[in-house]
């Protein structure tokens, strides 16, 4: 199991829009790629994190799968459409992609 974590900045006073924008994207385009929202968790920065710090945690079998939802999202036209509304909202140059492994506590 992995866990690929995009995370993102939003602009001063624009939090509550972006994430407004995550879930939707969670609805409506995730299925799409063969993702679902029980997959997923979004989180905001509290403590010791900026505010307008928005991570999204997408829990994965393996790499493969994000690469196929990767190559699947370039042919939506509704994901260009998405992101073109969330441009505004975030700090330009701040997305990123990490992938971690997860490791079996017990």
């Amino acid at each position: 199991m992995m866990i690929a974590r995009w995370t993102i900045e939003a602009r001063f006073g624009h939090k509550t829009a972006a994430l407004d924008l995550m879930k939707r994207w969670w609805r409506e385009i995730a299925p799409a790629i063969g993702w679902s929202a029980a997959q997923a968790r979004i989180a905001t920065g509290s403590l010791g994190a900026p505010e307008s710090t928005i991570e999204v945690e997408i829990a994965v079998e393996g790499l493969s799968d994000i690469e196929t939802a990767w190559a699947r999202l370039g042919n939506l036209p509704a994901q260009g459409q998405w992101a073109d509304e969330l441009e505004p909202l975030i700090v330009s140059g701040t997305a990123r992609w990490s992938v971690y492994r997860s490791v079996e506590v017990s």
